[in-house]
Protein backbone atom coordinates (compact mmCIF):
# COMPACT_ATOMS: atom_id res chain seq x y z
CA UNK A 1 0.00 0.00 0.00
CA UNK A 2 1.18 3.35 -1.26
CA UNK A 3 1.28 6.29 0.90
CA UNK A 4 0.03 9.39 -0.11
CA UNK A 5 2.58 11.84 -1.49
CA UNK A 6 2.50 15.83 -0.82
CA UNK A 7 0.09 18.23 0.95
CA UNK A 8 -1.91 15.72 3.33
CA UNK A 9 -5.09 17.65 1.71
CA UNK A 10 -4.07 17.44 -1.86
CA UNK A 11 -4.61 13.61 -2.57
CA UNK A 12 -7.12 11.52 -4.49
CA UNK A 13 -10.13 9.62 -2.94
CA UNK A 14 -8.40 6.86 -3.85
CA UNK A 15 -5.67 7.61 -2.18
CA UNK A 16 -6.72 8.03 1.08
CA UNK A 17 -9.09 5.33 1.18
CA UNK A 18 -6.16 2.95 0.08
CA UNK A 19 -4.01 5.04 3.09
CA UNK A 20 -6.49 5.76 5.19
CA UNK A 21 -10.11 4.15 5.09
CA UNK A 22 -9.12 -0.02 5.14
CA UNK A 23 -10.29 -1.34 8.26
CA UNK A 24 -7.58 -3.82 8.72
CA UNK A 25 -4.93 -0.81 7.95
CA UNK A 26 -3.24 -0.62 11.67
CA UNK A 27 -0.37 2.12 11.01
CA UNK A 28 -0.02 4.77 14.39
CA UNK A 29 -3.64 6.51 14.35
CA UNK A 30 -1.49 10.01 14.30
CA UNK A 31 -0.72 9.16 11.05
CA UNK A 32 -3.99 8.74 9.44
CA UNK A 33 -6.70 11.06 7.73
CA UNK A 34 -9.20 9.41 9.75
CA UNK A 35 -9.41 8.79 13.15
CA UNK A 36 -10.73 5.03 13.44
CA UNK A 37 -9.75 4.16 16.96
CA UNK A 38 -12.89 3.41 18.73
CA UNK A 39 -13.79 1.79 14.91
CA UNK A 40 -10.63 -0.29 15.59
CA UNK A 41 -11.50 -1.18 19.47
CA UNK A 42 -15.37 -1.97 18.17
CA UNK A 43 -13.53 -4.45 16.19
CA UNK A 44 -10.77 -5.72 17.77
CA UNK A 45 -13.00 -6.64 21.00
CA UNK A 46 -16.09 -8.00 19.24
CA UNK A 47 -14.55 -9.85 16.19
CA UNK A 48 -11.88 -11.83 18.58
CA UNK A 49 -15.16 -12.73 20.95
CA UNK A 50 -17.71 -13.97 18.15
CA UNK A 51 -15.17 -15.35 15.78
CA UNK A 52 -14.06 -17.55 18.97
CA UNK A 53 -17.63 -18.71 19.44
CA UNK A 54 -17.54 -19.59 15.66
CA UNK A 55 -15.08 -21.48 15.37
CA UNK A 56 -15.35 -23.65 18.78
CA UNK A 57 -19.67 -24.27 16.95
CA UNK A 58 -18.04 -24.77 13.26
CA UNK A 59 -15.45 -27.15 14.10
CA UNK A 60 -17.69 -29.17 16.70
CA UNK A 61 -20.34 -29.24 14.04
CA UNK A 62 -18.53 -30.25 10.92
CA UNK A 63 -16.27 -33.02 12.54
CA UNK A 64 -19.59 -34.58 13.63
CA UNK A 65 -21.05 -34.51 10.12
CA UNK A 66 -17.74 -36.13 8.59
CA UNK A 67 -17.74 -38.69 11.82
CA UNK A 68 -21.44 -39.80 11.03
CA UNK A 69 -20.60 -39.83 6.94
CA UNK A 70 -17.88 -41.92 7.82
CA UNK A 71 -19.35 -44.45 10.19
CA UNK A 72 -23.09 -44.50 8.57
CA UNK A 73 -23.49 -43.46 5.40
CA UNK A 74 -22.42 -44.33 1.68
CA UNK A 75 -19.99 -41.01 0.98
CA UNK A 76 -19.53 -42.07 -2.47
CA UNK A 77 -23.30 -41.44 -3.61
CA UNK A 78 -23.73 -37.55 -5.03
CA UNK A 79 -25.28 -35.91 -2.37
CA UNK A 80 -23.17 -37.48 0.93
CA UNK A 81 -20.45 -36.19 -1.36
CA UNK A 82 -21.27 -32.88 -1.42
CA UNK A 83 -21.95 -33.20 2.35
CA UNK A 84 -18.77 -33.96 2.95
CA UNK A 85 -16.83 -31.67 0.92
CA UNK A 86 -19.23 -29.10 2.25
CA UNK A 87 -18.21 -29.91 5.97
CA UNK A 88 -14.22 -30.05 4.83
CA UNK A 89 -14.80 -26.54 2.78
CA UNK A 90 -16.14 -24.98 6.51
CA UNK A 91 -13.13 -26.44 8.34
CA UNK A 92 -10.85 -24.92 5.89
CA UNK A 93 -12.85 -21.40 6.06
CA UNK A 94 -12.87 -21.88 9.72
CA UNK A 95 -9.12 -21.94 10.18
CA UNK A 96 -8.58 -18.73 8.62
CA UNK A 97 -10.90 -17.20 11.48
CA UNK A 98 -8.30 -16.84 14.82
CA UNK A 99 -6.07 -15.54 12.45
CA UNK A 100 -8.07 -12.79 11.43
CA UNK A 101 -9.43 -12.17 14.64
CA UNK A 102 -5.43 -11.98 16.29
CA UNK A 103 -5.04 -9.81 12.89
CA UNK A 104 -7.62 -7.45 14.63
CA UNK A 105 -6.51 -7.04 17.66
CA UNK A 106 -2.46 -7.07 17.26
CA UNK A 107 -2.29 -6.17 13.31
CA UNK A 108 -0.32 -8.70 10.81
CA UNK A 109 3.10 -9.95 13.06
CA UNK A 110 3.56 -13.48 11.10
CA UNK A 111 5.04 -12.79 8.18
CA UNK A 112 4.34 -11.79 4.46
CA UNK A 113 4.47 -15.85 3.27
CA UNK A 114 1.53 -16.81 6.48
CA UNK A 115 -0.50 -13.51 4.91
CA UNK A 116 -0.30 -15.02 1.39
CA UNK A 117 -1.58 -18.81 2.84
CA UNK A 118 -3.93 -18.09 5.22
CA UNK A 119 -5.74 -15.48 2.50
CA UNK A 120 -5.29 -18.39 -0.12
CA UNK A 121 -6.65 -21.24 2.22
CA UNK A 122 -9.92 -18.65 3.79
CA UNK A 123 -10.75 -17.86 0.08
CA UNK A 124 -10.51 -21.13 -1.31
CA UNK A 125 -12.75 -22.70 1.39
CA UNK A 126 -15.00 -18.93 1.19
CA UNK A 127 -15.61 -20.04 -2.69
CA UNK A 128 -15.99 -23.53 -2.05
CA UNK A 129 -18.78 -23.50 0.18
CA UNK A 130 -20.77 -21.40 -1.82
CA UNK A 131 -20.22 -22.91 -4.59
CA UNK A 132 -20.92 -26.72 -2.87
CA UNK A 133 -24.56 -24.30 -1.87
CA UNK A 134 -25.01 -23.97 -5.56
CA UNK A 135 -24.75 -27.45 -6.30
CA UNK A 136 -26.35 -29.07 -3.49
CA UNK A 137 -29.31 -26.95 -3.89
CA UNK A 138 -29.57 -27.48 -7.48
CA UNK A 139 -29.76 -31.73 -6.63
CA UNK A 140 -31.96 -31.19 -4.41
CA UNK A 141 -34.19 -29.16 -6.93
CA UNK A 142 -33.93 -32.25 -9.77
CA UNK A 143 -34.42 -34.77 -6.51
CA UNK A 144 -38.03 -33.47 -5.98
CA UNK A 145 -39.36 -31.95 -9.65
CA UNK A 146 -37.63 -35.56 -11.21
CA UNK A 147 -36.61 -38.00 -8.98
CA UNK A 148 -35.83 -40.46 -11.24
CA UNK A 149 -33.12 -38.81 -13.00
CA UNK A 150 -29.89 -40.29 -13.19
CA UNK A 151 -28.60 -37.31 -11.37
CA UNK A 152 -30.16 -38.21 -7.92
CA UNK A 153 -28.72 -41.31 -8.11
CA UNK A 154 -25.19 -41.09 -9.40
CA UNK A 155 -22.30 -42.50 -7.06
CA UNK A 156 -18.54 -43.79 -7.47
CA UNK A 157 -16.11 -42.10 -10.33
CA UNK A 158 -18.85 -39.16 -11.16
CA UNK A 159 -19.09 -38.04 -7.53
CA UNK A 160 -15.00 -37.85 -7.55
CA UNK A 161 -15.15 -35.96 -10.80
CA UNK A 162 -17.70 -33.55 -9.45
CA UNK A 163 -16.02 -33.07 -6.60
CA UNK A 164 -12.47 -32.63 -8.42
CA UNK A 165 -14.37 -30.08 -10.68
CA UNK A 166 -15.40 -28.24 -7.86
CA UNK A 167 -11.92 -27.61 -5.76
CA UNK A 168 -10.28 -26.93 -9.02
CA UNK A 169 -12.50 -23.86 -9.76
CA UNK A 170 -12.51 -23.09 -6.16
CA UNK A 171 -8.97 -22.41 -6.06
CA UNK A 172 -8.41 -21.22 -9.38
CA UNK A 173 -11.27 -18.11 -8.34
CA UNK A 174 -9.22 -18.11 -4.79
CA UNK A 175 -5.49 -17.95 -6.51
CA UNK A 176 -5.39 -14.16 -6.73
CA UNK A 177 -5.61 -14.28 -3.03
CA UNK A 178 -2.26 -15.96 -2.97
CA UNK A 179 -0.51 -14.20 -6.24
CA UNK A 180 -1.29 -10.29 -4.75
CA UNK A 181 -1.57 -10.35 -1.20
CA UNK A 182 1.34 -8.84 0.48
CA UNK A 183 2.46 -7.93 4.13
CA UNK A 184 3.42 -4.13 4.64
CA UNK A 185 4.34 -3.33 8.06
CA UNK A 186 1.06 -4.45 10.04
CA UNK A 187 -1.39 -4.64 6.82
CA UNK A 188 -1.86 -8.05 5.04
CA UNK A 189 -4.21 -7.87 2.03
CA UNK A 190 -4.16 -6.90 -1.98
CA UNK A 191 -1.84 -4.85 -3.08
CA UNK A 192 -3.77 -2.39 -4.84
CA UNK A 193 -7.22 -1.32 -5.32
CA UNK A 194 -7.89 -3.04 -8.20
CA UNK A 195 -7.07 -6.38 -6.91
CA UNK A 196 -9.42 -5.31 -3.50
CA UNK A 197 -11.96 -4.36 -6.27
CA UNK A 198 -11.93 -8.15 -8.27
CA UNK A 199 -12.38 -9.64 -4.81
CA UNK A 200 -15.31 -7.81 -3.33
CA UNK A 201 -16.45 -8.08 -7.28
CA UNK A 202 -16.31 -11.61 -7.64
CA UNK A 203 -17.77 -12.65 -4.11
CA UNK A 204 -21.22 -10.52 -4.99
CA UNK A 205 -20.92 -12.11 -8.41
CA UNK A 206 -21.07 -15.31 -6.21
CA UNK A 207 -23.41 -14.15 -3.92
CA UNK A 208 -26.16 -13.34 -7.01
CA UNK A 209 -25.51 -16.36 -8.43
CA UNK A 210 -26.35 -18.52 -5.23
CA UNK A 211 -29.19 -15.81 -4.89
CA UNK A 212 -30.56 -16.81 -8.01
CA UNK A 213 -30.32 -20.57 -7.92
CA UNK A 214 -32.03 -20.67 -4.47
CA UNK A 215 -34.88 -18.17 -5.39
CA UNK A 216 -35.91 -19.85 -8.43
CA UNK A 217 -34.95 -23.42 -6.94
CA UNK A 218 -36.56 -23.45 -3.88
CA UNK A 219 -39.36 -21.84 -4.96
CA UNK A 220 -40.31 -24.42 -7.81
CA UNK A 221 -39.93 -27.10 -4.61
CA UNK A 222 -42.32 -25.11 -2.95
CA UNK A 223 -44.68 -24.68 -6.13
CA UNK A 224 -44.46 -28.46 -6.14
CA UNK A 225 -45.06 -29.09 -2.49
CA UNK A 226 -47.97 -27.04 -2.38
CA UNK A 227 -49.93 -29.19 -4.35
CA UNK A 228 -52.87 -31.12 -3.27
CA UNK A 229 -51.15 -34.44 -4.08
CA UNK A 230 -48.49 -33.67 -1.82
CA UNK A 231 -49.40 -33.72 1.77
CA UNK A 232 -46.72 -35.76 3.71
CA UNK A 233 -44.48 -33.99 5.80
CA UNK A 234 -45.35 -30.76 3.38
CA UNK A 235 -45.48 -28.47 6.49
CA UNK A 236 -41.83 -29.49 7.92
CA UNK A 237 -40.68 -29.40 4.47
CA UNK A 238 -41.95 -25.90 3.69
CA UNK A 239 -40.37 -24.35 7.15
CA UNK A 240 -37.23 -25.86 6.71
CA UNK A 241 -36.97 -24.48 3.07
CA UNK A 242 -38.03 -20.97 4.03
CA UNK A 243 -35.56 -21.10 7.35
CA UNK A 244 -32.57 -21.82 4.99
CA UNK A 245 -33.58 -19.31 1.94
CA UNK A 246 -34.06 -16.50 5.74
CA UNK A 247 -30.58 -17.52 6.91
CA UNK A 248 -28.93 -17.28 3.98
CA UNK A 249 -29.85 -13.80 2.99
CA UNK A 250 -30.02 -12.80 6.56
CA UNK A 251 -25.97 -14.17 6.59
CA UNK A 252 -24.65 -12.72 3.50
CA UNK A 253 -26.87 -10.32 1.90
CA UNK A 254 -26.20 -7.53 4.03
CA UNK A 255 -22.35 -8.13 4.25
CA UNK A 256 -22.40 -8.24 0.09
CA UNK A 257 -24.27 -4.76 0.00
CA UNK A 258 -21.78 -3.30 2.59
CA UNK A 259 -18.53 -4.72 0.66
CA UNK A 260 -20.07 -3.33 -2.44
CA UNK A 261 -20.48 0.04 -1.43
CA UNK A 262 -17.00 0.20 -0.09
CA UNK A 263 -15.90 -0.50 -3.95
CA UNK A 264 -17.49 2.25 -4.72
CA UNK A 265 -14.39 4.56 -2.96
CA UNK A 266 -11.88 3.07 -4.91
CA UNK A 267 -13.27 3.51 -8.39
CA UNK A 268 -13.81 7.65 -7.34
CA UNK A 269 -10.96 9.61 -7.69
CA UNK A 270 -11.43 13.33 -8.10
CA UNK A 271 -8.55 15.47 -5.91
CA UNK A 272 -9.96 15.98 -2.34
CA UNK A 273 -9.90 18.94 0.02
CA UNK A 274 -9.55 19.37 3.66
CA UNK A 275 -13.49 19.78 3.67
CA UNK A 276 -13.73 16.87 1.54
CA UNK A 277 -11.53 14.85 3.75
CA UNK A 278 -13.47 15.63 7.06
CA UNK A 279 -16.90 14.70 4.83
CA UNK A 280 -15.70 11.14 3.66
CA UNK A 281 -14.17 10.49 7.19
CA UNK A 282 -17.54 11.02 8.85
CA UNK A 283 -19.35 8.89 5.81
CA UNK A 284 -17.18 6.12 5.94
CA UNK A 285 -17.52 5.57 9.40
CA UNK A 286 -21.45 3.83 9.51
CA UNK A 287 -19.99 2.09 6.76
CA UNK A 288 -16.93 1.25 8.45
CA UNK A 289 -19.15 -0.09 11.78
CA UNK A 290 -21.04 -2.09 9.06
CA UNK A 291 -18.22 -3.95 7.26
CA UNK A 292 -17.60 -5.50 10.73
CA UNK A 293 -21.03 -6.55 11.72
CA UNK A 294 -22.00 -8.00 7.98
CA UNK A 295 -18.41 -9.60 8.21
CA UNK A 296 -19.80 -11.44 11.65
CA UNK A 297 -23.09 -12.44 10.30
CA UNK A 298 -21.44 -14.01 7.04
CA UNK A 299 -19.12 -16.03 8.53
CA UNK A 300 -20.63 -17.81 10.88
CA UNK A 301 -22.71 -19.11 8.13
CA UNK A 302 -19.79 -21.51 8.23
CA UNK A 303 -21.29 -23.11 11.79
CA UNK A 304 -24.85 -22.98 10.83
CA UNK A 305 -24.45 -25.01 7.99
CA UNK A 306 -23.95 -28.41 9.57
CA UNK A 307 -27.49 -27.33 11.32
CA UNK A 308 -29.12 -26.64 8.34
CA UNK A 309 -27.89 -29.00 6.02
CA UNK A 310 -27.61 -31.91 7.68
CA UNK A 311 -28.94 -32.67 11.04
CA UNK A 312 -32.58 -31.30 10.16
CA UNK A 313 -32.89 -34.59 7.84
CA UNK A 314 -34.51 -37.30 9.47
CA UNK A 315 -31.43 -40.01 8.54
CA UNK A 316 -28.90 -37.91 9.78
CA UNK A 317 -30.92 -36.76 13.32
CA UNK A 318 -31.25 -40.66 13.90
CA UNK A 319 -27.55 -41.28 12.71
CA UNK A 320 -26.57 -38.48 15.74
CA UNK A 321 -28.90 -40.56 18.23
CA UNK A 322 -27.63 -44.05 17.17
CA UNK A 323 -24.14 -42.84 17.90
CA UNK A 324 -25.03 -40.93 20.97
CA UNK A 325 -26.80 -44.25 22.32
CA UNK A 326 -23.26 -46.58 21.35
CA UNK A 327 -21.27 -43.57 23.28
CA UNK A 328 -23.75 -43.89 26.26
CA UNK A 329 -23.68 -47.79 25.79
CA UNK A 330 -19.78 -47.71 26.36
CA UNK A 331 -19.65 -45.85 29.02
CA UNK A 332 -22.34 -47.84 30.69
CA UNK A 333 -20.37 -50.82 29.92
CA UNK A 334 -17.03 -48.98 30.86
CA UNK A 335 -18.45 -48.57 34.08
CA UNK A 336 -20.00 -51.88 35.06
CA UNK A 337 -16.75 -53.41 34.15
CA UNK A 338 -14.82 -51.06 36.71
CA UNK A 339 -17.89 -51.35 39.44
CA UNK A 340 -17.06 -55.57 39.03
CA UNK A 341 -13.65 -55.52 38.82
CA UNK A 342 -13.82 -53.27 41.91
CA UNK A 343 -16.43 -56.08 43.72
CA UNK A 344 -13.53 -59.19 42.47
CA UNK A 345 -10.63 -57.04 44.45
CA UNK A 346 -13.02 -56.42 47.43
CA UNK A 347 -14.13 -59.72 47.56
CA UNK A 348 -9.98 -61.11 47.22
CA UNK A 349 -9.16 -58.08 50.25
CA UNK A 350 -11.95 -59.70 52.44
CA UNK A 351 -10.82 -63.41 51.78
CA UNK A 352 -7.52 -62.47 52.34
CA UNK A 353 -8.21 -60.62 55.56
CA UNK A 354 -6.27 -57.84 54.11
CA UNK A 355 -7.56 -53.98 54.16
CA UNK A 356 -7.81 -52.88 50.48
CA UNK A 357 -9.73 -49.63 49.22
CA UNK A 358 -10.49 -48.77 45.45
Amino acid sequence: MMEPTGSPFDITTEELYDYALDLNYTYDYEDEMCNKTNIRHFGAIFTSVFFSIVVILSLFGNILVIVILAKYENIKSLSNAFILNLAISDLLFTTGLPFWAYYHVYGWTLGEAACKIVNFVFYVGFYSSGILLILMTAHRYVAVMNPLSDIVSTTGSYSVIVCVILWAVSILVASPAFIFTQKDQEYCGYASSYWSLWGIYQQNILFLVSSLVFIFCYSQIMCRLLRPTTQRRRSKTLKLIFTLMVVFFVGWAPYNVVIFLKSMYLWAKPVADSKTVARLCDASEPLDYAVYIGQLFAFSHCCLNPVFYVFVGVKFKNHLKKMLKSWCSSSSNTNSSIRSRHSRLTITSITSGEDFSM
